[in-house]
């Protein structure tokens, strides 16, 4: 694993590396099944594109989140793509055992070398009670509090070095480097780079004192997004991994031909995000439903301060507020995620920010899935 794994390729003329961050969202009348498909074009897409990765995020008992099992997501995404890199954005790491995960994404690395991240979070991605069921113990906090401890763990396995007397010493993460070290074996030379996901300052801080690349939650947690970056980079220390900080924001964006139909998109992932504050989570709304939702004074406060951290309209808009974020934030690469009912505009926003920026048109070979 070196630097240049983790630091993204500036592309056209956009001022830093663009990504991609999925959610895998199911709108009202579709399946899972068409958002998975749908999820396999945006990748694809990317990939064309010049976007530099692709991140799908974790989330539990959301019927409008489609993105519980981020490994299995990846692996079926890994068989459609050739180039992008692949990751998660994030694992939430006290949900799993640091072995599982460690066998997880070096299956991943397996199948595609040299382009797995793996990002990590402390977070549950859902609610206490989702919680509880998927750690069975009703100790969340004790998950979130050892979280510095569960990472060493999973990185040990990650790099099968375990010290002489250590309980998990003859334990190894498999596929991983023990197979380069037995009679006749030969490993991978790459290992997926660890990133630290955070929406406040814990992560960010453990991120710059290991050395780590980080990635911040601007898309719902906009307030925190330049303490945070600011406590990372002053809390960096030079790595084996990284010489220099590295961060990149997740960035919610949408761009449309026409600026209303963005506004009716949002105000639809609006009415979702009002539903699953409330603990009424669904399938992402139409935008008809949502125009036609009377919203009370205290959700409506919600969604304009919602919305006022979506960077959507037409792609000239769309443009202006990215490079204004990138300015003021000093992110070193963006993250963007987009959530509209309609898959064929997701789509057609991504490419819309591409060839706003110039991004390059890579043409797929016969050896391209």
């Amino acid at each position: 694993m070196t630097a240049d794994e983790i630091r993204g390729k500036t592309h056209g003329t956009a001022p830093v590396p663009l990504s991609v961050l999925d959610l895998v969202t199911v709108g009202a009348g579709r399946t899972a099944t068409d958002a998975l498909r749908t999820s396999v074009a945006l990748a694809r897409q990317a990939e064309d594109r010049g976007f530099h990765r692709y991140w799908v995020a974790e989330h539990h008992s959301m019927p409008g989140v489609a993105s519980s099992s981020p490994a299995v997501i990846l692996a079926h995404l890994a068989a459609h793509t050739t180039r992008v890199r692949l990751g998660s954005g994030g694992v939430m790491l006290p949900n799993h055992a640091p072995l599982v995960i460690a066998e997880q994404f070096g299956t991943l690395e397996a199948m595609a070398p040299g382009r797995v991240d793996l990002g990590l979070g402390r977070a549950p991605g859902t609610d206490g009670a989702t919680a509880a069921a998927l750690r069975r113990s009703a100790r969340l906090h004790e998950g979130a509090d050892d979280f510095p401890e569960q990472l060493a763990e999973l990185t040990r396995f990650l790099d099968d070095d375990f010290p002489d007397g250590h309980p998990y010493r003859r334990i190894h993460a498999v596929p991983g480097p023990i197979q380069g070290t037995s009679p006749g074996g030969v490993q991978s030379p790459h290992r997926p780079p660890i990133w630290l996901l955070g929406s406040s300052g814990f992560s960010a801080r453990l991120a710059g004192e290991l050395g780590l690349p980080f990635a911040f939650a601007h898309h719902f947690s906009a307030r925190n997004t330049i303490p945070a970056l600011d406590l990372y980079r002053e809390t960096f220390r030079p790595s084996a991994v990284l010489d220099a900080p590295y961060a990149l924001i997740g960035v919610s964006a949408l761009a449309a031909d026409d600026e209303k139909e963005a506004r009716r998109q949002v105000r639809a992932a609006a009415l979702n995000m009002v539903r699953l504050r409330t603990g009424r989570p669904g399938l992402v709304p139409t935008p008809e439903e949502a125009e036609a939702y009377r919203f009370s004074a205290v959700e409506q406060d919600f969604i304009d301060s919602w919305n006022a951290d979506v960077v959507h309209g037409t792609v000239d808009e769309v443009r202006t507020r990215l490079d204004d974020l990138h300015k003021r934030t000093g992110a070193d690469e963006l993250m963007l995620t987009s959530h509209a009912h309609s898959p064929d505009l997701r789509l057609r926003s991504y490419e819309l920010i591409a060839d706003a920026y110039d991004l390059p048109r890579v043409p797929r070979t016969d050896g391209d899935r």
